[in-house]
């Protein structure tokens, strides 16, 4: 606006306040501010995992919400926005009964935003929108008593948006951010015009509630062209997605008027009387931005199958953890090193002095060799990193793109130096040194084959006797205490050998078991557990986001 306009209405200039004015903040309803928290918990608990560009809109939205929640809340701002040669400055002019705003051919027109304000109390909120007191008006005064369902209006006169001067649609893509409402204003030659459905209407199509769109210069339409531009125009807004307030449902405001000759000027002004009357506007246009920044993060946030480690997933990566160090051959080992030492303690004295001579040139028995030839080491270290990347990949499956990506690294975060530390572990949790421990039948079996050695000594003494003549001749029965000595002590050794297969068996499946639970828990402790706070993270950003979205699913969320 330029000093002469503001020259030849000074009556209209808004007067300087000589006290300041008491304001009463604005209070949202309990379910908003329930979205506004669990909004501001999302993003401070997914700050380490998202960038500031992905949480840039919804930390604006925070932002800008807490700044209206501080400001009047019996004052609604309602921006009147439009192209070149609409006749929204008009239009402003009409609604405020007094040329305020610059109306002419020269364009752009309007280079600045003017507001005007039917009561007091409004300057903080003028003020957030950075118009100069300069440019500040109020109605006349027997406009401002016609009007008495207006008072708590704060109209706002944007520059062009479609304007030749950048910093006029900067002006009003910034306008657009901070106002309540907007009254969207087309001529029947532009209000198809692509710009403004694509960079404007559609992506607002959530602000549905807080918005009006006027056809102006009807007066130029003949006969029932009005009727069809109309029609048309609500298909494209249709289209758009954006909802109509038709049938007493809330969404946009439709209308047809000419600013120039008041026709229909006389509805918009009831449906913005009733529109301020209800004090919504501001909680319903900070909804929407929830919504539409809810809507931007649903990416990153949501998915649509069920996620997380299964037990059978946490099994597999133990079996493949434990079969990386070998428990299964453990124990094995630890069945037949019991075996043996069974067979040497219960075998015949001659079978056991030949034994003792070959385990002179064996590793001591009972042990389990847990060291392993280099290809073996390399191999045991494949099957751990393929076990991590198995495990890894269920636990992202399904997940978003960043949580994915954060299970993943700490999935490889832990599993560095995991194959060493499961070598340590298969040493600590290996076989104890020396020989496995010993049934009580285990003497019982000594003594008989002692009781078996002895008979074959007597037998074999009772023949040499009667060869060299000491006693009488009589082979029937040293011969016979041999064949029982000969027989008798393979026979209790076979024997013992089968009893000793049960015990073996549990006591190689008891050394498995340590190693396979060594295992287990150095898995657990290194990769399952930090793979199981990632997840319980998301879960956690998963609910809050939950809690944002829902809560607006029943009033027109997205």
């Amino acid at each position: 606006m330029n000093g002469s306009a503001a020259k030849e209405q000074p009556s209209v200039a808004e007067p300087r306040a000589s006290a300041p004015q008491k304001v009463t903040p604005l209070s949202y309803d309990p379910r908003l501010a329930s979205r506004l928290d669990a909004l501001r918990e999302l993003v401070g608990l997914s700050r380490a995992r998202l960038d500031n560009r992905t949480l840039s809109e919804a930390g604006r939205v925070l932002d800008e919400a807490a700044a209206r929640r501080r400001l009047s809340g019996r004052h609604t701002v309602v921006a009147i926005a439009g192209a070149t040669g609409s006749g929204k400055s008009q239009l402003f002019n009409t609604l405020a009964g007094v040329p305020i705003s610059e109306t002419g051919v020269r364009r752009p027109t309007t280079a600045a935003p003017i507001a005007c304000s039917w009561s007091d109390g409004a300057a903080s909120l003028i003020e957030r929108l950075g118009i100069p007191p300069r440019l500040r008006r109020r109605p006349l005064q027997a406009m401002t008593d016609a009007d008495e369902r207006l008072r708590g209006l704060i109209l706002v006169d944007l520059p062009d948006h479609d304007s030749a001067a950048v910093e006029h649609r900067e002006q009003v893509d910034r306008m657009l951010g901070l106002v309540d409402a907007v009254i969207w204003v087309v001529d029947p030659e532009k209000y198809a015009d692509a710009m403004l459905h694509e960079r404007y209407l559609r992506p607002m199509a959530a602000h549905a509630e807080v918005m009006f769109v006027v056809l102006n210069q009807i007066d130029r339409l003949p006969g029932d062209a009005a009727e069809q531009v109309l029609d048309d125009l609500r298909r494209l807004l249709d289209e758009d997605g954006i909802v109509l307030g038709e049938y007493g449902e809330p969404g946009t405001t439709v209308l047809a008027l000419s600013a120039l000759t008041g026709d229909g000027v006389g509805d918009l002004r009831e449906a913005l009387a009733r529109f301020v009357a209800e004090r919504g506007a501001p909680a319903r246009r900070i909804s929407a931005d929830v919504d539409i920044a809810a809507a931007r993060l649903w990416p990153v946030y949501a998915t649509r199958r069920r996620t997380g480690l299964s037990e059978e997933a946490r099994e597999e990566f133990s079996d493949r953890l434990a079969n990386a160090v070998g428990a299964t051959a453990a124990g094995e080992a630890a069945e037949r090193a019991w075996l043996r030492n069974a067979n040497r303690a219960c075998g015949t004295p001659w079978l056991r002095l030949w034994r003792w001579c070959r385990a002179r040139r064996e590793p001591t028995t009972g042990r389990v060799p847990l060291g392993g030839q280099p290809d073996e080491e390399v191999t045991a270290r494949q099957r751990v990193e393929q076990a991590v990347r198995t495990v890894a990949d269920r636990a992202s499956a399904g997940l978003p793109a960043p949580w994915a990506q954060a299970v993943r690294e700490a999935a490889v975060r832990g599993s560095q130096g995991l194959p060493e530390a499961l070598d340590e572990l298969a040493v600590r949790a290996g076989l104890p040194p020396g020989r496995p421990p010993r049934p009580g039948w285990w003497p019982v079996a000594v003594l008989a084959q002692a009781a078996m050695t002895i008979v074959q000594f007597v037998g074999g003494l009772w023949l040499l006797g009667q060869i060299i003549g000491v006693m009488a001749p009589n082979l029937g029965v040293p011969v016979l205490l041999m064949v029982i000595g000969i027989v008798g002590g393979p026979f209790i050794e076979w024997s013992c050998r089968m009893a000793a297969r049960g015990p073996a068996r549990r006591y190689g499946l008891e050394a498995e078991r340590r190693l396979r639970e060594a295992a287990a828990g150095c898995g657990r402790a290194r990769v399952l557990d930090p793979v199981a706070a990632e997840l319980l993270r998301y879960r956690e950003v998963r609910e809050q986001y939950g809690r944002v979205v829902g809560a607006g699913a029943g009033g027109g969320g997205h």
